[in-house]
């Protein structure tokens, strides 16, 4: 097996993917991974390869990792224009594999150029807005007409739906919704009080956490204004923000704190950045808090934040409202809505936490590989594919 990725970044959809390829992994079949881009600047942050966490855990794990050496966000690359040497390194990487895997539909520009082995190739979806990706669309839909692409992952049914709606064959979609790993995502005291304790926030205190790249689909300004309200009512509230740009080193994120909070103290708002133990931050939590206005499908913040025992409080945008039932609240993009539903959350934490416990299988990790392991056999044997869904076991 070979997975390409477009390159090693911050991202729930890389989480994901490189997750499943350990499972897979784990389960006997051989991988590696080829990353068109060794290095990518963006959410005002460099990201080397080399120090992404996605790819200490498979090198850690014996999955061989290479990349063609590019450089995103930097200078005019044609993102479908590849050298001789690229396509000859990509050619040795695909020359052995039996099926490969495509994380999201960037790398098929590469993986439909002239001259290289043809294999078949499954690409693993996870957004729900496919016309919003400047040329994924298209090379999609090219790799599907001439052949490359054998089947699709669709992580949530809002995939699913919004790829069959912009023209790719409902016959080529398979819903694998995202799973977590239990043993690492599961309610802790110890973490909670650990993670609390390194921030000075007093064990008692309520904490809405908000785990995102800085991006526009993610609102940031949307959720900021939340937060300013929240913090506004609430005097011994917390605010952890995590991921990409999540840092007083973005201006743009500053630039929205600033037009939110004024000149008021923002001492409970903790800018935490990129961190690697996101399993004890949502630990510490009560509250698991999403914004975004489009493009989410399954977003895996409010699946790990859950089964650590955070309330999940969302916008309705992909899967969110689906996730979100039975175990938190749904808002409309409204600050003063989200921050009053922030505060019901927290109030409501201990009636949540039975319907997140019996909630944990529907979302295990276990399920999920062994969903891409039986749709991967039947790629490889030929066969027409079936996948059961999730509610038949």
């Amino acid at each position: 097996m070979l997975s390409v990725y477009e390159g090693f970044f911050s991202g729930g959809a890389r989480i994901v993917h490189s997750d499943v390829v350990l499972g897979l992994r784990e389960g006997g079949q051989h991988h590696r991974v080829l990353s068109i881009h060794g290095e990518v600047h963006r959410e005002a942050t460099r990201q080397r390869m080399e120090d992404d966490a996605c790819y200490q855990a498979l090198t850690g794990a014996d999955v061989g990792v290479t990349s063609l050496g590019r450089t995103f966000g930097i200078g005019g690359t044609d993102p479908a224009a590849f050298s001789g040497p690229e396509l000859a390194d990509t050619a040795r990487a695909t020359a052995d594999a039996d099926v490969i895997l495509s994380l999201k539909e960037q790398p098929l520009a590469l993986l439909r150029q002239a001259g290289l082995p043809r294999r078949p190739v499954v690409v693993c979806l996870h957004r729900s807005d496919p016309e919003n990706q400047g040329r994924a669309l298209d090379d999609l839909k090219g790799a599907i007409a001439d052949g490359t692409v054998a089947a699709a992952v669709c992580c949530a049914e809002s995939t699913r739906a919004a790829y069959e709606a912009a023209g790719v064959p409902a016959a080529l979609l398979h819903v694998i919704p995202n799973g977590v790993d239990l043993i690492r995502f599961r309610p802790d005291p110890a973490r909670r009080l650990a993670v609390r304790t390194s921030l000075g926030v007093p064990a008692g205190a309520p904490v809405v956490v908000f785990a995102a790249r800085y991006d526009g689909m993610k609102n940031v300004p949307l959720f900021v204004a939340a937060a300013r309200k929240w913090l506004d009512a609430v005097p011994d509230g917390h605010v952890l923000m995590c991921g990409a740009g999540m840092t007083a080193d973005n201006p743009g994120l500053m630039a929205d704190l600033a037009d939110a909070f004024g000149t008021r103290d923002r001492g409970r708002l903790h800018l935490l950045g990129v961190r690697r133990d996101m399993e004890t931050v949502y630990a510490g939590a009560d509250v698991v808090a999403l914004t975004s206005s489009w493009g989410e499908a399954a977003p895996l913040c409010l699946i790990e934040g859950m089964m650590c025992g955070a309330v999940p409080v969302a916008t309705d945008v992909g899967d969110t409202a689906a996730i979100v039932a039975g175990h938190g609240i749904v808002t409309a993009p409204d600050p003063e809505e989200i921050a009053d539903a922030w505060s019901e959350a927290v109030a409501n934490r201990d009636a949540y936490a039975p319907a997140l416990a019996a909630s944990r299988e529907r979302f295990s990790r276990t399920r999920m590989i062994a969903s891409y392991a039986a749709l991967i056999d039947h790629v490889y044997a030929g066969d027409a594919v079936t996948v059961a869904s999730p509610e038949d076991g």
